[in-house]
């Protein structure tokens, strides 16, 4: 089995268990490919640590790949979408730190996941993707996002106001500081911290969600996701902020921007034993009250 391991930094606390990770992935007779700038830094802290039969730096360096593993948090796990892109390569994401809806295996799981991806029998979810396409070819090839895309302004000055069309048609003008549109994926990140609703992952829809709109009586509004949603931007500024999760890029107000569901889904390792409902239990801490005990 070949395995790619992606990551950033993480606390030294963390090491232990990359270490850990790496050393049974070898033992199991796995090749094993690390992400260069990530093989430097476990190297900076312990220069025998691992023992790898390659790096890589690049989407180009990953054939045959059979599982690509992200270390890290939840934006690591979104940097790992930027390189897999519509490979098919499942991914798995091992939590380094505390919150994670994306890298869901924490540090005490790592033998358990390991021995599921050996098992022979491992299984995957897909994940749906949102896709930005302009005419100005904003974001180059990586003009899709697993979370969202949020349009914003760039002053503190004023609002904006966004047209939003659906399908052709005119849903709404929002005026407000900006306006996300998320995934079902993306509905526990900054959609979720701006009032919008968690919708489950087989979902097949988009969130559209105002930040901080004038209006109080505009609200969240989710559309199924074989629609196109048409976002014309205008405000005092002539240039505003688009983010594809964590990419960003200013554009002019003469820029039309057309998101739809991208024509290639993400693979995510599917462990035995966690259900998103656990998942939303545990990292959203429902039911975390003494009186349910």
């Amino acid at each position: 089995m070949r395995i790619a391991i992606f990551g950033k930094q993480f606390s030294p606390s963390f090491l232990p268990h990359c270490l850990f990770l790496c050393n049974e992935l070898r033992s199991r007779g796995a090749e094993i490919i690390i992400y260069s700038d990530f093989y430097d830094f476990i190297q900076s802290l312990d220069s025998d640590a691992i023992k790898v039969d390659g790096t890589f730096n690049s989407r180009a360096e990953l054939s045959d790949i059979n599982v690509f593993i992200s270390v890290g948090g939840d934006g690591t796990f979104l940097e790992a979408v930027t390189l897999v892109r519509d490979a098919s390569i499942p991914i798995l994401g091992i939590n380094s730190g505390r919150l994670g809806f994306l890298a869901d295996v924490a540090k005490e799981e790592i033998e358990s996941a390991l021995s599921y991806i050996f098992s022979g029998n491992l299984k995957y979810k897909q994940l749906d993707l949102l896709c930005l396409e302009t005419d100005a070819g904003l974001f180059g090839d990586l003009n899709f996002a697993l979370n969202e895309l949020t349009i914003q302004k760039r002053d503190s000055a004023s609002m904006v106001t966004i047209h939003t069309y659906l399908n052709g048609e005119l849903l709404n003008s929002y005026w407000a500081d900006g306006l996300i549109i998320a995934t079902p994926t993306g509905s526990t990140a900054y959609s979720l911290s701006v009032g919008g609703p968690i919708i489950h992952p087989s979902s097949k829809s988009f969130i559209i969600n105002p930040i901080a709109p004038h209006n109080l009586t505009v609200r969240p509004i989710i559309v199924p996701n074989d629609m196109q949603i048409t976002l014309k931007v205008e405000g005092r500024a002539d240039k505003f902020l688009a983010s594809l999760d964590s990419r960003s890029v200013v554009f002019e107000d003469s820029i039309e921007l057309r998101v739809k569901k991208a024509d290639f889904s993400i693979s995510v390792v599917d462990l035995p034993g966690i259900s998103y409902n656990q998942t939303l239990r545990n990292k959203l801490m429902w039911g975390a009250d003494k009186r349910n005990y």
